[in-house]
């Protein structure tokens, strides 16, 4: 980014004048045109005092961690109840790409999309003994005719049961990779630190059916690497890790952590090897690495994604057979993945953010774009329409930003407050008409909120950096 802000520094020195602009409203386009987005419509309660934060929350103890903390003062959620949020437009939008992002990942490897009910039927928790094994955590219900069921944190007994029920399946037919992004629920005893640990969330899980051992090992490896590929693309340094496989069981489990200062989970790795592990699954007097008996460094992390290997553990039960090479019926071996989605909004906020800023992973952040035109009755308002007109020619210039640029239309505001605004919800570039729009040729303020940069560029400079990001 910073070359390209220096080609760009050259660029603003030749470009010709910004000329021939049509007069436009800021609330809509000329005729035949998309309508502008306009920040004054954008539904985004904002509560920049500490105090009101400190309000939403009910006490001062319950806002303990920085993504909580500015999720709340620039309107990203909302407290519903103990758990529980609203997410507001900004973090649905970027959500919404999380999930494309996991979706590219996933449908790389084979995955197939499907969604299942949230409402899990009794029968299939005590089949595997997890009705009562999960304890306290499971939120249960029973409808009107006394029938049990649970709000699913998880459903491996749920596609077992699908899978199972298709009785000619062949190992032609094998692996099979199928996913879901959908709400969760957890009877947190003491939910906290925002989207980071709550009773309600969204998850994506896969499950995967292979036709023996070997091939589910493999399967496991090519999850664990998309799961590398997301992580990278999204600028996030997790770790992997050996972790224990707790309630829901199996042979092999990992876990994705992202460290932090935040982190509830405690892992070690080595410096010398590629020794990694949750410190649940080591000694706690141990210090030296059981590979290489190099020393350990222990830090804290949040876990964003976690794998299993299950072997048979819930197809045996459930009968999950396919006709395998010789004819015969033989159980599927599987696998199953998750992915904290709202977890990895609030992390990487937690984790790229300043204490009074937000930043968002760029290809996450909900708008790439806002435009700041100046402040009306200002000796740069005659240079308004010109943010108009840059607004229009960016969207018919880079199509893939065309409902990436937000227009600032609050000119009652002066640019530095709308600036400071901007700074706080972390839109990767911000694009001012100042001073400088009088000029001929007409120069832009755009500033690069992810390096803290600033240059001057005329329209066409703009366009040929903006053409350069990268969207979902």
């Amino acid at each position: 980014m910073e070359r390209l802000l220096a080609r760009f520094r050259a660029l603003a020195t030749c470009s010709h004048q910004l000329s021939g602009y049509i007069p436009c409203r800021f609330h809509h386009c000329a005729p035949g045109r998309g309508k502008r987005l306009m920040l004054s419509r954008v539904f985004q309660p904002q509560n920049l005092r500490e105090d009101q934060v400190l309000s939403l929350e009910g006490k001062s103890g319950d806002l303990t961690c920085k993504s909580q903390r500015l999720m709340l003062q620039v309107g990203l959620i909302h407290p519903a109840s103990s758990g529980c949020y609203h997410l507001l437009p900004y973090t649905v939008r970027a959500m919404e790409k999380l999930v494309r992002v996991i979706d590219q990942e996933m449908q790389a490897i084979g995955g197939q999309k499907v969604n299942m009910p949230s409402l899990s039927p009794a029968e299939l928790w005590r089949a595997t003994n997890r009705w009562d094994l999960m304890g306290k955590e499971l939120l249960k219900l029973r409808d009107r005719h006394g029938k049990e069921y649970c709000l699913g944190p998880t459903h491996e007994e749920a596609i077992t049961a699908l899978v199972a029920s298709q009785k000619t399946l062949s190992y032609k037919q094998l692996p099979f990779l199928l996913y879901q992004v959908t709400r969760k629920f957890r009877d947190e005893p003491r939910p906290r630190f925002g989207l980071l640990r709550g009773r309600e969330f969204y998850m994506k899980d896969m499950y995967t059916f292979d036709s023996s051992p070997e091939a589910a090992r493999q399967t496991y490896s090519l999850v664990c690497d998309a799961y590398d590929s997301l992580f990278d693309r999204l600028g996030l340094q997790c770790v992997k890790v050996q972790a224990d496989v707790g309630s829901i069981g199996g042979m092999m489990s990992h876990e994705f952590q992202l460290p932090m200062d935040v982190g509830e989970d405690q892992f070690a790795v080595c410096p010398s090897c590629s020794f990694s592990a949750n410190m649940e699954t080591l000694d706690l007097s141990q210090r030296n690495c059981p590979a290489c008996q190099g020393p350990l460094t222990k830090t804290k992390g949040i876990e964003v994604g976690h794998t299993f290997y299950l072997g048979t553990k819930y197809s045996s039960i459930f009968n999950a057979q396919f006709i395998n090479v010789h004819g015969k019926p033989s159980l599927a071996e599987m696998g199953c993945y998750g992915l904290g989605v709202t977890r990895i909004l609030a992390a990487a906020i937690e984790v790229l953010s300043t204490d009074d800023c937000i930043r968002w992973p760029g290809l996450l952040a909900p708008y790439q774009v806002c435009l700041i035109p100046p402040k009306k009755g200002s000796k740069e308002a005659v240079a308004a329409e010109l943010t108009g007109h840059l607004y229009d020619h960016i969207t018919e210039a880079v199509p893939s930003l065309r409902g990436e640029v937000l227009l600032d239309d609050r000119t009652h505001l002066t640019i530095g407050n709308r600036l400071k605004d901007a700074n706080k919800f972390g839109y990767p570039f911000v694009i001012i008409t100042g001073k400088r729009a009088l000029e001929d040729p007409a120069r832009f303020e755009v500033w690069c909120q992810n390096t803290g940069e600033m240059v001057f560029l005329t329209k066409e400079g703009v366009i040929e950096l903006l053409s350069q990001v990268q969207v979902v």
